[in-house]
């Protein structure tokens, strides 16, 4: 980033909006009945907004090196952050035992290496083979392993979703340290990418969106309705924090931290709160950190160089001997595999997995929105786009509650445009994002802060 007094300026401005949101109460609406808040004058509710914005951040750095390095047209994104954050489930979730002693583990783990094993031997039969022959060996393998692997796994998961399914109905996980699942669900989603980049990579970026978008929802689709998974729409709660981040309750509880805030004279609730998400925060800035200064260099060293060449004549650099194919599929996958990291955190954050959650509106639409806003190309563009966009997003809503309210106040109760105008108030959301894409498209096309 170009070190100069307007991106200062920026990053400013959108700092400014964490700190009035911290320190500055400031509410309208009547006297009497619903009150609209601006800013919450808290300090939790700044931190909480951070600390998902931090995360944010990182999925927009895996969508900027996909685009902004080389022109791949992610639009699958929701994807690959679910597969990030279904690591912290089958990572750090209590293990469950019976699934265990009973065999079901083994059955599906066994019927999960014999799928990805199917999916490899066709790739293998498709680039060795041609015409009439690859059509007949792809058909047989396909179809054949289909039917092989429903008869290994099926038996599995009847076998783990009847067991206690009120507590468990699913795999469980291996209780191990949260940390460990951020990493994991990188692999998990690098896996996923490296399947679709095989089958996908070879298309047109309009038709690699299409079909990005397709498998992103196909993802979310099957993390809803394999319950013995991830428990589908019944939710996992009860995720583990990742050290050293302590629950709010114990943190109380400790004789030191009671101490502490009585010789401060502080509200041991509050504080309690306070830390523990700036203990989150120090985390994921921390993550952060690593994934963009290794950008940065990337970017910088003859392999961004490379990648950027690709990305703005895919013509030329195949007549300078690179193969273009192989470096799509290289920066797909680590694309996909930092924003599977970035769910992964996520998850561990919001202390459960709901895969209903995991929506195109939010996990790749919002994504896309910030690196357009921050400047694609530009790693400090894409983080300055995510702490923008997404703090905009939440205040947003209470914003334009007050505004219908300010507008509307001096109206007849009875009159249809007030209600009109107070039902629509609903959809500023959505209104006030489009409405930011088609200013920064207009007055600067190449982003906030552009790519040099």
């Amino acid at each position: 980033m170009t070190l100069n007094m307007r991106n200062i300026g920026l990053f400013a401005a959108v700092a400014l909006l964490f700190v009035l949101e911290g320190s500055l109460f400031l509410t309208v609406g009547p006297e009497t009945g619903t009150r609209f808040t601006i800013f919450a004058g808290s300090w939790n509710s700044s931190l909480v907004i951070m600390n998902v914005c931090l995360i944010s951040a990182i999925m927009a750095l895996g969508v900027n090196i996909q685009w902004g390095y080389a022109g791949l047209f992610n639009t699958g994104i929701v994807g690959f952050v679910a597969l990030g954050g279904l690591a912290p489930v089958l990572i750090s979730s209590p293990v469950v035992p019976e699934v265990w002693t009973g065999g079901g583990i083994y059955r599906a783990v066994a019927g999960l290496i014999f799928g990805v094993g199917v999916v490899a031997a066709a790739t293998m039969v498709y680039g060795r083979t041609t015409g009439r022959t690859r059509l007949l060996a792809m058909t047989a393998l396909l179809v054949g392993g289909f039917f092989l692997y429903r008869a290994i796994i099926d038996p599995a998961i009847t076998f783990i979703e009847a067991n206690d399914p009120a507590k468990h109905g699913n795999i469980g996980g291996l209780g191990w340290p949260a940390l460990i699942s951020w990493p994991v669900g990188g692999l998990f989603a690098a896996a996923g990418a490296w399947v679709i980049g095989k089958t996908a990579l070879g298309l047109r970026s309009d038709y690699l969106a299409i079909a990005t978008l397709g498998i992103g929802e196909i993802i979310v689709a099957i993390l809803k309705n394999e319950d013995w998974l991830a428990r589908g729409v019944k939710n996992v709660i009860d995720i583990p924090r990742p050290w050293p981040v302590p629950d709010e309750i114990n943190l109380q509880r400790a004789s030191w931290f009671q101490d502490w805030v009585a010789n401060m004279g502080w509200n041991p609730v509050t504080t309690s709160t306070i830390l523990v998400k700036l203990l989150y925060g120090s985390l994921f800035v921390t993550v952060l950190a690593v994934i963009l200064v290794g950008s940065e260099l990337a970017l910088r060293s003859p392999w961004g160089r490379m990648m950027r060449a690709i990305r703005d004549n895919e013509t030329a650099a195949r007549a300078m001997g690179k193969d273009v194919t192989r470096r799509h599929l290289q920066i797909f996958i680590l694309g996909s595999a930092i924003c599977g990291v970035a769910g992964a955190m996520l998850i561990t954050l919001d202390g459960q997995l709901t895969p209903g959650s995991f929506t195109p509106l939010r996990y790749t639409f919002t994504i896309w929105l910030m690196v357009i806003v921050g400047g694609s190309g530009n790693n400090w563009g894409a983080i300055l786009g995510a702490f923008l966009i997404w703090f905009l997003w939440i205040k947003v809503d209470p914003w334009g509650n007050a505004l219908m309210w300010s507008v509307t106040q001096g109206m007849d109760d009875a009159s249809g445009l007030k209600q009109y105008l107070i039902a629509s108030a609903a959809q500023m959301r959505t209104i006030t994002m489009g409405l930011i894409l088609l200013l920064v498209l207009r007055f600067s096309p190449r982003g906030l802060i552009p790519e040099k």
